[in-house]
């Protein structure tokens, strides 16, 4: 079994369906190609071919156009075919234009589904397709229906056949439709509006557009409420730590999705002591899907809570939202989850272990059994504290106790928790003067230089000094690269630029960097960096999940596994921006602090939302703030670089 490899596939994706097909506009059953929905493959195949035969494709994304030359008499082709897909939510409608010479020709689309569970198709495993019915297939929970106006349907044991004779240039349409009465999410209207972006360098615009659509292509609801599903296709679905740095690395953008993505992470917050799932009293889960989920020797529950750091991400985004413009009625609401989500964090620790030996084995982003090395290559003993998390939970402790007191509500012991925190990192996670990655469970310092110490600048639990190393250290060429920030030094034994987490780069890595150096006063650095992640997904035209971490060549190299769309690395994009404003919201004041030189030119921003209108800003190449428009009630600083 073998992760089948996505990188040189067609990939379209309104959540929570995503279709996925070969440069050819083919659908040939094969690795992870297919129409997927609700993490079940509703059709595996579509094999379009006009007399017998393929049209030979020579352009495609959004559409296909396929020169059929058997049917030409001349030299320069003129039968051919357009083939144009639409996808929405549950819904696939294929329209096949063609010109072709006069006579009877016949146009078959061949279909077939096996039904896969996204745990199989992701493995590589080969469901057998399941037998077709007159108009689709059934099975699992799943109806998907086929129609096909004007055209003969026969169903051929496991394949549907669309047949068509046309006798000259012809239209014509085929429809899937899935009806999923057991769906867990439903799909979403947008809440990310479009910023409108003018700079001398035009692949800023370009990469926050996209960006920007492909955020919106991944909005899940749960009831009245939206937020980010993590990725396509294997994560697409509710993901508490992605779904919440989406929400956060998207501020000031998108509020709504902010408050939103709280309420919908809160209802699933734990209640009980389970250890079969990882639920504790006050914490946040880790994803949620419609089934189990297998993958190898990793058993997951529908419904699982193995992760460390959500928790206090999530009291990190009510913080920071409600200093964005949450209203106080949606902050007051949630203070009761706030109050049971900073007692989970004062009693974990900080620290993570899989007590059930079937679930993740390491519980911080980086997930991959691998990602937590020593120098010398050897693994992490458990249980593990990770570097960013003990910053994570300082900060957390921090803001959730001033949110308490903000309305009216007793602080409790957490700042002095806080504080114990930040004194036992200072004593055990330091190496050659910058953070280890993590501590592991014999209290050794784990002394891989990686992203983790990244993110600990803004969180409070550094000192001047330390931040400033942080910042000096990071920006050191084994970790820093013209594409973003690799996850791990190449120094080290365990470095693999094509691993998934040592080595690597991810653009929502580097945007957390961006945002905490900005954060903690390095901003010309910040936007250096969101330079570099600008010129990574102009190359590669979109931020996806990860690339590898080579340093050299005119574009990344393709991480050939990587989600494509991934919420997270589209919000960078956001993240991108903010920092090249220099742009800090604090109720309702707003600083501007450009960086000098810009490193991408003059740039104007127009379309910030902010409660009761909009905030536009212009600023010179040299980084002077040339205009900057708010609504009355805010007062704007333009601070000195």
């Amino acid at each position: 079994m073998r992760h089948p490899l996505v990188h040189d596939l067609v990939v379209t994706t309104a959540a929570p369906s995503v279709l996925l097909c070969g440069q050819d506009g083919q659908l040939r059953g094969t690795g992870a190609h297919g129409l997927l929905h609700g993490d079940r493959r509703v059709l595996s195949g579509a094999v379009l071919t006009v007399d017998g035969r393929e049209p030979e494709v020579i352009a495609g994304r959004d559409g296909f156009l396929g020169l059929l030359r058997d049917l030409d008499a001349g030299a320069d082709p003129t039968a051919r075919v357009w083939r144009r897909r639409t996808l929405r939510p549950g819904v696939l409608t294929e329209r096949l234009e063609l010109e072709l010479p006069a006579g009877e020709h016949t146009v078959e689309v061949v279909l077939w589904a096996d039904l896969a569970g996204i745990e199989h198709v992701r493995s590589g495993v080969e469901d057998p397709a399941v037998p077709a019915l007159a108009d689709g297939w059934a099975a699992r929970g799943l109806r998907a229906r086929v129609s096909a106006p004007g055209a003969d349907v026969l169903a051929r044991g496991d394949e549907l056949v669309l047949r068509w004779t046309p006798t000259g240039p012809a239209s014509l349409e085929w429809t899937l439709e899935v009806d999923d009465p057991d769906a867990v999410f439903a799909a979403a209207a947008s809440v990310v509006p479009r910023p409108e972006v003018v700079c001398d360098d035009p692949r800023l615009a370009a990469v926050v557009n996209r960006a920007v659509d492909d955020l919106d292509s991944l909005l899940l609801a749960d009831g009245p409420d939206a937020f980010a599903a993590a990725g396509a296709p294997w994560y697409l679905t509710l993901f508490g730590r992605d779904s919440l740095w989406t929400a956060r690395l998207g501020l000031p953008w998108t509020t709504a999705l902010a408050g939103s993505t709280l309420r919908v992470l809160a209802r699933v917050q734990g209640v009980r002591h389970d250890p079969a799932t990882g639920e504790a009293p006050g914490k946040i889960p880790h994803e949620r899907r419609r089934a189990g989920f297998r993958l190898g020797g990793m058993v997951l529950p529908p419904l699982y809570y193995g992760t460390i750091d959500a928790t206090a991400l999530w009291v990190c985004l009510l913080s920071d939202a409600h200093r964005h413009g949450l209203p106080d009625d949606e902050v007051r609401a949630l203070l009761p989850a706030l109050r049971h989500a900073l007692e989970w964090i004062a009693e974990s620790g900080g620290r993570y272990v899989d007590e059930t030996g079937q679930g993740l084995a390491n519980q911080g982003w980086k997930d991959s059994v691998d990602a937590v090395r020593f120098a010398d290559g050897s693994f992490a003993v458990p249980p593990i504290a990770l570097a960013e998390v003990q910053g994570y939970n300082h900060e957390a402790l921090v803001a959730g106790a001033a949110l308490l007191e903000r309305f009216g509500e007793d602080p409790g012991g957490h700042r002095a928790e806080a504080d114990r925190i930040a004194a036992d990192f200072r004593a055990r996670f330091w190496v050659d003067g910058v953070p280890a990655m993590a501590v592991d469970g014999t209290g050794a310092p784990v002394d891989s230089p990686a992203s983790n110490m990244a993110h600990l600048l803004g969180t409070g639990i550094l000192t001047p000094a330390e931040s400033a190393a942080v910042a000096a250290r990071i920006a050191e060429p084994d970790l820093t690269t013209p594409y973003g920030l690799r996850t791990m030094s190449d120094r080290v034994a365990a470095y693999n630029p094509l691993s998934y987490h040592c080595g690597s780069i991810w653009p929502h890595d580097t945007a957390i960097a961006i945002r905490a150096l900005a954060e903690d006063g390095f901003g010309d650095q910040a936007a250096d960096l969101a330079a570099r992640l600008v010129r990574a997904g102009a190359a590669i035209g979109e931020l996806p999940e990860l690339y590898a971490g080579y340093a050299d060549g005119p574009a990344p190299i393709p991480y050939p596994a990587a989600c494509r769309p991934q919420a997270w690395s589209s919000a960078a994009a956001l993240t991108v921006l903010t920092a090249l404003l220099g742009l800090r919201v604090d109720g309702r004041e707003i600083t501007l602090r450009p960086p000098r030189p810009m490193p991408l030119g003059a740039l104007a921003v127009s379309g910030i939302p902010l409660p009761g209108g909009e905030l536009a800003v212009a600023v010179d190449r040299d980084g002077t703030v040339l205009s900057a428009t708010a609504p009355e009630a805010y007062r704007i600083r333009r601070a000195d670089p």
